[in-house]
Order: C-alpha cells, then structure tokens, then sequence
C-alpha cells in the first residue's frame, strides 16, 4: 500500500477548490440564463439531433463521458455536452429545473433520499459502474491499528453515512445495533470501541485526512485526490451485489428521449466497460462486473 503524504492531499484538495469554485460559478450562470422559453435550457425541446447535456462528477463520470463522446458517440448519431459539478447537489437540481438533460454521479439509495427530501421526479435510466466506498488514512497502516480515541471522518448525508458505518461494520471497527439498515447514523452504532467520529461534507474528506485518524471517502473524491481506492483504501467495499451502483439519470418522463437511449447503451457498452477496467484498474468497476 502507498504511502498517503499529507502534501499531496493538500495539493489536490487546492485544485478540487479552484474547480468548485468555477463549477459554482457556471452553475449561478446556468440558473440565471435558462428559462423555460429557452430551448437551450429545456431538456430535449430541440427534438432528437439536439446536443444531449449531461451534467457529471468530473471523475470518474465525466472522464467515462468524455471517453464516449470521443470515440462512439459520432457513429452512434450522438451529440454529448458535459458539464461537471464538484458537488452532489446541484446536478440534480439542474435536472429537474431542464436545465441539462441528465445527470451521472450518484447511486440508487442517495436518488431515492433526494426525491423523497426535495420533491424531485428524478429516475434512473441505467446503471454504470461502481465506486467501492474506502477507509482511507495519512498515518495508519492497517484499519486494526484504529484504536479508542482515534477520529474517524464520515459524509454527513443520509445514505452514504450509513453506507460508510456498513463498511467500519463489516471489518469489526464498530458495532452497529441490530437492524440498523442503509440509513444508519451515528445513534446506531451499538458499541464505538472508543472511536470518535467527525461529520463531514463528502467532497471535503479527502481534505480532512491532515485532521483526523481515518477518513470514509466516496470513490471519486478519492480518486480526484491521487488515492488509488484499491491500493491505499485501509478498508474497501465488495463489489459484488453491491447497492451502490452510479447510474444515468433524467427527470421522469424523459426516459424514452431516443438520445438518453443512445447514451444509455453507449455507457453499457464492452467498449466503456474495457476502458473503465484499464484506466482505474479495480478502483472503478463497470455495472456488469459489480451485479
């Protein structure tokens, strides 16, 4: 396993900050221009040859996309706009107002919680690929030699903390009390073993590696921070069976739009499944490797 320098996350946390920043900045811009006697704010008006836009995570989403657009979209009759977010907010918010077409960056479990909190009529179209969720640290060797009073940092949001306190489950970190399902939070654990735990925004994890013991961090932010989940993570999620699938997603009714049809098959594709296994090499798994 690498050595994880406190240096370098800090290094990429100072270019994840610059990019949230003109993320953010697009966004306002985006929400201040798109109405809805706009076509180029509602999703699809401009008929079947219109561009598809797609709002993604810059890694691994928008690099799979990207990959798309650049080698199998052309024949497939496809015109595909990406615009990243840095964040698990706005895309979803841009989806339902027609700002973009669709998005790709989060699971079934968050998309669920979203629609449910927000009034949103969001729905998956396909499943793309998974990012193992990781324990990750700038000091310790192996998750064992988490010990009582050591710091671990989780995501603050619904579904992904429950899914990171899973994963300290599963390797005996903690105890979660019986029944506690993908929702758990930190009044479901039954016994810490002296650890102490953090609540953090998930983008802001990879940062807080320099304040705390241990961090669980979501796979792309890991991956944009230099981690390498299958060789730093202390601790990984399984891939097989699990839930936690990232998935193509439109406003309900959208569904059958034919250029969300040609993405979908594009994404499901052997061609993006070759390129997710070579360029992540375990960190990323295609949908089909993971079910």
């Amino acid at each position: 396993m690498r050595t994880i320098t406190k240096s370098a996350i800090t290094r990429s946390a100072i270019t994840r900050s610059g990019a949230a920043l003109a993320a953010t900045a697009l966004a306002l811009s985006l929400a201040a221009c798109g109405t809805d006697s706009d076509p180029a704010a509602s999703g699809g008006s401009e008929g079947a040859d219109a561009p598809l836009t797609v709002a993604a995570s810059p890694t691994p989403h928008a690099d799979i996309l990207g990959f798309v657009r650049d080698n199998l979209a052309e024949e497939a009759g496809l015109n595909l706009e990406i615009r990243e977010f840095t964040d698990y907010v706005l895309p979803n918010t841009a989806t339902e107002n027609g700002e973009v077409d669709a998005n790709y960056f989060q699971h079934k479990p968050y998309l669920d919680d979203v629609n449910a909190k927000q009034g949103t009529h969001l729905v998956p179209v396909t499943g793309v690929h998974l990012e193992p969720l990781g324990l990750y640290s700038s000091t310790l060797k192996k998750a064992s030699e988490l010990g009582a009073g050591d710091t671990v940092a989780v995501p603050n949001d619904t579904t992904n903390e429950g899914r990171a306190l899973r994963l300290l489950d599963d390797h005996g970190l903690i105890e979660l009390k019986d029944g506690a399902g993908q929702d758990a939070t930190l009044a479901d654990i039954a016994d810490a073993k002296g650890l102490e735990f953090k609540e953090l925004e998930a983008a802001a994890l990879p940062r807080s590696l320099e304040d705390v013991d241990a961090a669980v961090v979501n796979g792309n932010y890991a991956i944009e921070a230099g981690l390498e989940p299958a060789e730093d993570a202390l601790a990984l999620e399984e891939a097989e069976g699990n839930p936690y699938v990232n998935l193509l997603v439109v406003k309900e009714g959208n569904e059958d739009d034919p250029r969300v049809r040609k993405l979908a098959g594009l994404l499901a594709s052997e061609e993006v499944a070759g390129f997710i296994e070579e360029e992540y090499r375990g960190s990323v798994v295609a949908a089909s490797d993971a079910s």
